[in-house]
């Protein structure tokens, strides 16, 4: 059945924390696999899960912040690279045979063009493809869970771009970081879009959550203090502007979003939907901005309906496997 694309009022809101949406929630005897949680998102991601019981295990490149971070909770690291294929089969290789939650928050933003071994774009081969395999070689760790759910990390700068299945890899069209982070950014929605489909009779659920504009982590670190400034994200000297109603969030804020939708009881039965401010976000009234710049994007909300579109979902998925060489058993 097809989740609706409407608020559900789930009683959160833009300033929301993790703690707030965990409050009555206990994750014990449950397993939680994290990417990109060394810092930002991932890692308060990784914090609040831990903290409500779950055995957190993290998938990052480099895992010394986090296992700092989490010391004293119940967590396994692991070094992983998810623009090396080899390294993501070997990371899922040394993940338990039962995963209840999986958050695929890595990721990068605006970098310059670059290409993985097997010559795909870098932000559609970390953003996406790396964690589209990563999920293919947990399906049977998430389907014994029985009852699963997997939270893919996109952003509002999905409006950038919507995946452009001609030239997915900047062959042949001009390269440009916005249009890169972008079209990543449509993927990974409609990767949960598809994957909920095909993981409803299993017990697997699919969301895709926008944190909001999360100044205050390792993906603005191809920008510079001038573009935040000018994009009303950040003071004269860098430190970020704090403005949940503008999605302008503290990490555990940004984070809230993604946790409620690995956890909230509320989206029992649901899936294959784009959040945003702890609940299901309505579809988007404006068009995309035409423009690869960061100027009035924390003034809009919603979801383009090309990046929770059913048919280009499937059409992602049939190019997922045809890139990666990799299928869901």
């Amino acid at each position: 059945m097809t989740t609706p694309q409407h608020a559900i009022h789930s009683g959160f809101g833009a300033g929301s924390t993790t703690t707030d949406v965990l409050a009555a929630i206990d994750l014990t005897g449950r397993t939680a696999v994290v990417t990109g949680a060394n810092s930002g998102l991932g890692l308060q991601t990784a914090l609040a899960l831990g903290k409500a019981g779950a055995h957190v295990v993290i998938l990052d490149r480099d895992t010394a912040h986090a296992r700092e971070a989490l010391s004293g909770l119940s967590a396994e690291f692991l070094t992983t690279d998810l623009s090396d294929p080899a390294s993501v089969d070997a990371a899922a290789a040394g993940i338990g045979p039962k995963v209840h939650i999986l958050v695929e928050s890595a990721g990068i933003m605006a970098a310059p063009l670059g290409r993985d071994s097997r010559g795909n774009e870098l932000h559609f081969s970390i953003n996406y493809l790396g964690h589209f395999q990563l999920a293919a070689r947990l399906w049977p760790a998430l389907r014994a869970a029985e009852g699963a759910r997997v939270v893919t990390l996109t952003s509002l700068g999905h409006r950038y771009s919507p995946v452009v299945f001609d030239d997915p890899n900047f062959r042949t069209r001009a390269y440009d970081p916005w249009l890169g982070y972008g079209q990543s950014k449509t993927a990974m929605s409609l990767f949960a879009v598809e994957l909920d489909r095909r993981g409803q009779s299993h017990g697997v659920r699919a969301f895709a959550a926008h944190p909001g504009s999360i100044v205050a982590t390792g993906l603005k670190q191809y920008l510079t203090t001038e573009e935040l400034v000018a994009a009303g994200m950040a003071n004269p000297d860098g430190s970020p502007i704090l403005d949940p109603a503008k999605q302008l969030k503290t990490p555990e804020q940004g984070a809230a979003t993604p946790v409620w939708c690995a956890t909230s009881p509320s989206l029992a039965g649901l899936g294959g939907v784009y959040c945003e401010n702890c609940d299901i976000a309505e579809p988007a009234v404006t068009g995309t901005s035409g423009s690869q710049d960061l100027s009035g994007f924390n003034d809009i909300s919603g979801v383009m309906p090309y990046a929770v579109d059913p048919d280009q979902a499937r059409h992602l998925w049939t190019l997922s496997e045809t890139l990666t060489g990799v299928t869901f058993a």
